[in-house]
């Protein structure tokens, strides 16, 4: 491709060079660079692209696409635009031939539940014989291929560049977690996307490196919405005004409200061995009964967003209603079959707040006990050592205190601290610093009606010390733990 052909609908000033030049690919980091490519100076939180430029040239740059006024002698392409963080969205869909206009893409925003809806949508869609990929918080999902992924919406270069390998694997839809970030800092701009999801929002994410305050953190949300044709709302939730009036898409409304377009008359728990859900019947677009093997009333509001959504696009209920009653996402609130006497669960909860949110959910469906197994973090804030303790405490039967990613930290230092919230409440534990023997000692202790819960890494398969990650999937231990047993 030439590099003109890559500039289109682009605003940009020639300051040197030769926009015929034939490039091959475009990188924003100058590591990535190789012959042929054009390297594009964006400017990050931490890092300014244009301070890499004289290695993207050693490297093979043919073309530097810059922000600000620079001076290069060697004979090299310069281009000049107005943003490089706004066009890198432009200069990649050009570069990809919007493959984004190539499938149905469905996006999702909120403080909570968007990885959980954004599998429930998958599930659903491929139930119906059809194929979706994923791009979110545990990775993009491509058929049978899986990538890791840094942020939960990865920069707009990557994205393109991962919808042109779906669009290549004949995938025809795509499920996409939208983060604030992500709408403020501009990683999908000029992506239209079809279908727009808002699950909910709190107070979080607000702090020196993410958002000023909570009218920055709405504003941003709402960004998606001025960005899709069909908008799917939470009609509970107290931003939905903020959501829908900021918003340029149709107004399709789901809850427990009788205004809702989709809404629930009637939501009961079940328990079925160590199987946990919901119980869901419906009024409004669709009047029907759904089971959903999640528990919990957050899990209704997850599964009414992902039916309603799969509803628009033209699936048949039946499909939706399979999907949902054998259903479940990797970390997140995760059942794994240990026994036929009690429930296993793996959760992501990490911090005072989604602990809190789990363990009351749990409590709900009447255990015999909780048993709750976590850890916190190292290098991290020792407030939130103070609240998971006391949080775990409060809301659990018996505890068992074990490692997390203690990466620079010594357990021991970690676990005092934990303690220190711990105390504050009269729940039992025991320390077991090794996270597979916590495990094992859970299985081997659990009491007919226990719900033991494994929270803390979610969907996390390593654990980090001393800035070393090992192998550690939570599913792989569980599986050991068992062969030992026997």
């Amino acid at each position: 491709m030439k590099l003109n052909k890559l500039l289109e609908k682009i605003d940009y000033t020639l300051l040197k060079g030769n926009v015929e030049v034939e490039i091959s690919d475009l990188a924003y980091d100058s590591r990535n660079v190789f012959d042929g490519y054009v390297f594009v100076s964006i400017i990050g939180n931490n890092v300014d692209g244009h301070d890499y430029i004289d290695n993207a040239i050693e490297n093979g740059a043919k073309a530097i696409i810059v922000s600000k006024d620079i001076e290069i002698d060697k004979d090299i392409t310069i281009v000049k635009v107005e943003d490089t963080n706004k066009v890198l969205s432009r200069l990649s869909m050009n570069l990809f031939d919007n493959p984004h206009k190539k499938m149905t893409t469905i996006a999702i925003t909120g403080t909570k539940g968007k990885t959980t809806t954004s599998f429930m949508i998958k599930k659903i869609i491929e139930e119906s014989g059809r194929k979706c990929g994923v791009i979110g918080t545990t990775g993009i999902y491509i058929g049978d291929k899986y990538y890791p992924n840094k942020n939960t919406t990865p920069l707009s270069y990557d994205t393109l560049k991962y919808m042109n390998e779906m669009v290549s694997d004949k995938i025809e839809y795509v499920v996409m977690e939208v983060s604030s970030q992500a709408l403020k800092y501009d990683r999908v701009n000029d992506i239209i996307f079809d279908y727009g999801i808002f699950t909910n929002l709190t107070q979080d994410h607000i702090g020196e490196f993410e958002h000023s305050d909570m009218e920055d953190y709405v504003s941003s949300k709402s960004k998606l919405f001025k960005q899709c044709v069909h908008g799917v709302f939470n009609l509970d939730d107290k931003y939905f005004f903020d959501m829908v009036n900021m918003g340029e898409s149709s107004i399709n409304t789901y809850g427990y409200s009788d205004k809702a377009d989709l809404r629930v008359t009637s939501m009961n728990l079940y328990r079925d061995g160590s199987k946990i859900g919901i119980d869901l019947e419906l009024d409004g677009v669709i009047k029907d009964k759904f089971r959903v093997s999640t528990p919990g009333k957050f899990s209704s509001y997850n599964a009414m967003s992902a039916i309603l959504t799969c509803y628009l696009i033209g699936i048949d209920v039946k499909y939706i209603s399979l999907a949902l009653k054998d259903f479940s996402v990797k970390g997140r609130v995760e059942p794994v079959h240990v026994s036929d006497k009690f429930t296993l669960l793996i959760d992501y909860a990490h911090n005072g707040v989604s602990t809190e949110s789990i363990l009351t959910t749990i409590r709900e469906y009447n255990p015999k006990r909780i048993v709750t197994i976590f850890g916190c973090g190292g290098n991290r804030s020792r407030d939130r050592r103070y609240e998971m303790g006391e949080i775990a405490g409060k809301y659990s039967d018996y505890c068992i205190i074990t490692e997390d990613n203690n990466r620079f930290e010594e357990f021991d230092d970690i676990a005092k601290d934990i303690l220190v919230g711990m105390n504050k409440t009269d729940c039992e534990y025991t320390i077991i610093s090794d996270r597979k023997e916590a495990i094992k000692y859970a299985i081997l202790n659990g009491l007919p009606g226990d719900i033991i819960m494994l929270i803390g890494k979610g969907h996390e398969d390593y654990k980090e010390i001393k800035g070393v990650r090992y192998p550690f999937d939570e599913r792989i231990v569980i599986k050991e733990i068992l062969e030992e047993i026997k």
